[in-house]
């Protein structure tokens, strides 16, 4: 009867342990597509901070965050440990990153046809 009630309770005690949050969500949290839109941009600097060594004296990837989208740096390392924390959606959205920057990459190789961006006029009227 012993060797009946073991699994049972090891399966119990997993259940009730996968319940809980392991990291609770922050109160500043970055919103997911805002949280995208960074790791996108510090893919890019990260690149071009490998392809030319003068931009490591120009830009600091932590300053041009801050000052792009106003978030502190303990802001977006909790916001990243909580996003990191959902191993499948973190992969999402790093997924999503690297299919925009495949695209981009495309676009700027001539593989993809770029499409023009239609300009407003002054008055605001698009015909």
């Amino acid at each position: 009867m012993k060797k009946n009630i073991l699994p049972f309770i090891v399966l119990i005690f997993a259940f009730v342990s996968c319940k809980d949050e392991i990291i609770p969500k922050p109160k500043n949290l970055i919103p997911r597509d805002k949280m995208e839109e960074i790791i996108y941009d510090l893919a890019i600097l990260e690149a071009a901070r490998t392809q030319n060594s003068s931009v490591q004296n120009f830009i600091k990837p932590t300053e041009f965050i801050k000052n792009k989208y106003k978030v502190d740096s303990l802001t977006f390392a909790k916001s990243t440990q909580y996003y990191a924390s959902d191993i499948k959606e973190y992969k999402k959205m790093y997924d999503e990153v690297k299919e925009r920057l495949t695209n981009d990459n495309d676009k700027l190789s001539g593989k993809k046809e770029v499409t023009p961006v239609e300009t407003v006029p002054e008055n605001g009227i698009v015909k």
